[in-house]
């Protein structure tokens, strides 16, 4: 009610919109105009597709290509991500499995710096994660280059977790900072198809015996199915090393003193590198928990 003591009026309703027919109101469409209704906008659809067909296959091909690799690649990182979730809760499973992930990401990179034809990440379970190498290194170098870029990568990962806790004081980061340096640190063993073991084809391949070496201790000492199975499936380079080699295999693994000095370098230098950061990471301090 206004000053006037007279009630206001009511505020402007616009008119509800009177239904539109195509037929006079009260009779039924024949078959006819049925039909046409039913076929217009697949009619509508087929000249888009005619029209812009060629423009949006541009679009829909890569999209198509791309579907199987993000499939193998994001579903198994899914899968992953739900296995570990089960042992150590979703958080820490999901940072983990993108260092793993940032790893991979390492050998990808410098394996098509070569011009190596490499396919998507697959990840696997409680075992991390591989790429298949499409077109095999040409040498011993080349091949321990490929096998250094994912812990050069991953310890890259692990320094920004590390980071990450420095600025906000959650635990989480410190963890996976110290699983990051674990993880490539382990990776770094020179045994069979694990990245060292790849490194060490241009210093000496005799030093895969010094891996298996330390994989065995670690089996005899604290048993482990993964520790197991890389012993098994390493043992036909080891016993490569006993055999005669044929001329190829000899020009394979012929690296120069300064490439092998350089590789040596980056290798060791990167293992003192984790085991430092191992060090620094290991322990949470107590006002930041």
């Amino acid at each position: 009610m206004n000053d006037s003591g007279h009630e206001p009026p009511p505020a402007y309703l616009p008119p509800l919109l009177e239904p539109h027919y195509s037929e006079p109101p009260g009779s039924d469409p024949s078959l006819g105009q049925r039909l046409k209704k039913l076929l217009a906008p697949i009619g509508m659809a087929l000249v888009l597709v005619l029209k812009f067909g060629a423009k949006l296959k541009f679009l829909v091909i890569p999209l198509v290509k791309f579907f199987p690799i993000l499939l193998k690649t994001g579903g198994t990182m899914v899968l992953s991500i739900g296995a570990y979730a089960l042992a150590w809760g979703w958080r820490f499973a999901v940072g983990f499995v993108l260092l793993i992930f940032v790893h991979e990401c390492g050998h990808l990179l410098v394996a098509r710096c070569f011009g190596l034809k490499v396919g998507a990440p697959v990840f696997i379970p409680f075992m991390g994660a591989l790429i298949a190498l499409k077109d095999a290194p040409k040498d011993a170098w080349m091949e321990a280059w490929v096998g250094i870029g994912g812990p050069l990568l991953g310890a890259a990962g692990a320094v920004v977790c590390e980071v990450l806790f420095v600025v906000s004081g959650n635990p989480l980061f410190r963890a996976l900072a110290f699983s990051g340096f674990f993880l490539n640190l382990f990776n770094l063993a020179p045994i069979g198809f694990l990245d060292g073991g790849r490194i060490v084809t241009a210093l000496s391949p005799w030093l895969w015996l010094v891996g298996a070496a330390v994989m065995l201790a670690l089996l005899v000492l604290h048993p482990n199915f993964l520790v197991g199975l890389i012993l098994v499936v390493s043992l036909p380079r080891l016993w490569s090393l006993f055999r005669k080699r044929s001329e190829a295999e000899r020009r394979y693994f012929e690296v120069t003193p300064g490439r092998r000095l350089a590789m040596a370098g980056m290798y060791f230098g990167l293992i003192v590198f984790l085991l430092l950061g191992m060090a620094l990471t290991h322990i949470v301090p107590a006002s930041q928990l």
